[in-house]
């Protein structure tokens, strides 16, 4: 294994954990639109906190998906057409929660409801198959000789690919009510708090859940031992940390606790499956390697050099844009501007 392929598959998990944490709390503000808010102001004040950025946000899975497909094309040709229907549903999900921002804003008042629920539930929809597609594939999927998967539906539906795609939702939700108590004021702020007070106890036992059938349902303890329960602890003490902040109103600590859960999931993921990027469950001799799915040397050398140049400035970018609007939005302020 070369050190560049070693870089770039650490680089697309580094731009998977980039999309799941800054995403993450767009999804959990989506959900919250319908079930967090008490009044149509309400849904107006807490989707205004995602507004300027949810776009950008997305760029981060683009970015992965194309790095994906030029350094690791055989891990991708595997992926996209193995999950050909789940990964369909989930940019349906995208598109409807992106048309669903500018529908909601400019339609007349008696149906902006419909535009409410189809944000609420794009927003759902997402992190779900997400969630299912990661953890079904770290079980190992019916992969071939010639790289090409033909699963069942009980490959991609069973009871750890639902765990893992329920779990995913609630780190979404808690990750977005956390970021609608650090940007906003009023009600809705301390609603916030209080549902991410309860779901906390909910979290715990979902991860016991999660670790519990990890064990049973994968490899990852027999092959990586240390790394992925020291990944397990550390989910579970950032979950205690983000939920002792949140009684202690601290809530930057709070955001960047959940938010820093979704990196340490999507790290537990890439290190389980070293060296591998497709575990085959018909046998191992079938499984995707790093070494033998990879872009020649040269194409990596070249996406490196690209990667060096406008990374710092993409960087900067994302940085200024959260500066700019560092700012809460009032619950005042939706009333003041109509």
């Amino acid at each position: 294994m070369s050190g560049l392929q070693l870089l770039w598959f650490v680089l697309i998990g580094v731009l998977f954990s980039g999309f799941f944490f800054l995403e993450g709390f767009d999804f959990g503000v989506g959900m919250a639109v319908q079930s967090l808010t008490h009044s149509e102001d309400e849904k107006d004040q807490i989707v205004a906190t995602i507004g300027p950025v949810w776009d950008g946000n997305e760029v981060w899975l683009i970015t992965a998906g194309g790095a994906l497909f030029a350094s690791y094309p055989f891990w991708y040709a595997t992926l996209f057409s193995g999950y050909y229907l789940i990964l369909f549903t989930i940019l349906a999900g995208l598109i409807i929660r992106g048309v669903s921002f500018e529908f909601r804003k400019n339609v007349p008042t008696s149906q902006k409801q419909i535009w409410n629920w189809a944000l609420s539930l794009g927003s759902l929809v997402v992190p779900f198959f997400f969630g299912l597609m990661f953890v079904s594939m770290i079980q190992g999927m019916p992969i071939d000789a010639k790289g090409n998967m033909t699963a069942t539906f009980g490959d991609y539906f069973n009871l750890f690919s639902i765990v893992g795609g329920i779990a995913v939702v609630l780190l979404s939700y808690l990750h977005g009510l956390n970021y609608i108590a650090l940007k906003t004021t009023g009600p809705v702020r301390d609603r916030a708090k209080n549902y991410a007070k309860f779901l906390y106890g909910v979290l715990y036992l979902g991860l016991v859940a999660f670790a519990v059938l990890m064990y049973f349902e994968t490899d990852f303890f027999e092959l990586h031992f240390a790394t992925t329960l020291g990944l397990l602890v550390s989910m579970v003490v950032l979950t205690v940390i983000a939920n002792i902040a949140v009684m202690k109103d601290a809530e930057i600590t709070t955001f960047i606790a959940s938010g820093a859960t979704f990196v340490a999931l999507v790290a537990l993921i890439f290190t389980g499956l070293f060296p591998r990027v497709m575990i085959s469950s018909i046998s191992s001799k079938y499984d995707l390697l790093i070494t033998n799915s990879s872009s020649s040397p040269y194409t990596l050398k070249i996406m490196s050099y690209v990667a060096i140049s406008f990374l710092p400035f993409v960087l900067a970018y994302i940085v200024w844009t959260y500066y700019i609007f560092r700012r809460r939005i009032r619950h005042t302020s939706v009333l003041e501007s109509k």
